[in-house]
């Protein structure tokens, strides 16, 4: 395993970090565990979780994640290994069984306090805000929602205090973004340096061989200002394994379980995961391991967020980090993202 600093903290995070956001629906509880075992085995210390998980969100399973993490922590004794991440959900129409108050104080207090109960640790190492409350591109909007009233005030300063007095506390270590505009990074950025306040050392934004928008501003960012990707979402909900070309539809596929998620499914996606997929088999790869090993390998990446339903899916995705891309392969890719850019923003 590779390991690098998160951001400017001397937090040593593996290259590879374990997303969670199937456990409580398509993966049980002992599944969960068994996952964790295995990545740590590996040598992967970054765990990723959030309130709003399992995806996809309902009353019925709120939080279900964190509670699953929080017993194998409580079975295991060794909360003191792992770097941990969650977040705190964002206002929207999908997330009211949460709260509809948004990143006000009251409610990041709240949400932090539930997040620690559910974990069964007295500390979050990584709390993030997992989307904006304004209205602005992500969950892949293309064109900035104008149409739409905006009610939302610059509320940034009082956020960053409210996490501020949670740092303070001991109960959280260090803070991030997540979904994400150049435009809100700097701003937040801007505020933690001008006041004093706890500087953001991390964004969680979709990325992948099928999204690559965020090398558009916010990779100049990240690199400049060192607040590091983590990707989601690196194998597009698992599409850049694959497994649905030729319209296949396998029976546990997330796309076959929630044909809603079609984020990755259009038509486009489908041509440019053909030739991502056809040269990966000409270089004697899988889909999968040219198309995380792509984006472990990216200088604005800090660790690349995975998540998978089976053991050999865990395997192949954490075996990723040994893959290394040839010149040659490297260039034939950018030729498709050429000619294809961005087809699921």
């Amino acid at each position: 395993m590779e390991y690098t600093n998160l951001s400017r903290t001397d937090i040593k995070v593996s290259k590879i970090c374990l997303g969670t956001m199937t456990w409580g629906r398509q993966n049980s509880e002992a599944e969960g565990h068994g996952q964790m075992d295995y990545a740590v085995e590996q040598g992967v210390n970054f765990f990723d979780t959030a309130e709003l998980y399992p995806v996809p969100a309902q009353a019925e399973t709120y939080a279900d994640t964190e509670r699953i993490i929080g017993n194998w922590f409580k079975a295991r004794g060794n909360r003191d290994q792992i770097v941990l991440a969650t977040k705190i959900a964002g206002v929207g129409e999908y997330t009211k069984h949460i709260r509809t108050t948004g990143f006000s104080r009251d409610a990041i207090i709240e949400a932090v306090e539930g997040s620690l109960q559910r974990l069964q640790t007295d500390y979050i190492d990584l709390y993030q805000l997992h989307w904006p409350e304004r209205k602005t591109n992500f969950f892949g909007q293309r064109v900035f929602p104008t149409h739409s009233p905006d009610h939302w005030q610059d509320n940034i300063h009082e956020v960053l205090e409210t996490l501020q007095d949670l740092v303070k506390q001991g109960k959280v270590r260090h803070v991030g973004l997540s979904n994400e505009t150049p435009w809100g990074i700097m701003r937040y950025l801007e505020e933690a340096k001008v006041h004093g306040l706890p500087r953001m050392v991390s964004v969680q934004n979709p990325y992948s061989l099928l999204n690559r928008s965020y090398e558009v501003g916010s990779a100049e960012v990240s690199m400049r200002e060192d607040i590091g990707l983590l990707p989601y979402s690196p194998l597009a909900f698992g599409v850049l394994s694959g497994k649905y070309l030729g319209g296949l539809k396998p029976a546990n596929g997330r796309v076959t379980l929630f044909p809603q998620m079609a984020r990755y499914s259009g038509e486009n996606s489908t041509k440019a995961t053909q030739r991502y997929f056809d040269l990966a088999q000409k270089h004697g790869l899988s889909l999968t391991q040219m198309a995380l090993a792509f984006v472990n390998t990216r200088p604005f990446v800090t660790s690349n967020i995975i998540g998978a339903t089976t053991m050999d899916q865990l395997k192949e995705n954490i075996g990723s980090i040994d893959v290394n891309l040839s010149k040659e392969l490297l260039l034939e890719i950018e030729a498709i993202h050429n000619d294809i850019p961005d087809p699921a923003p």
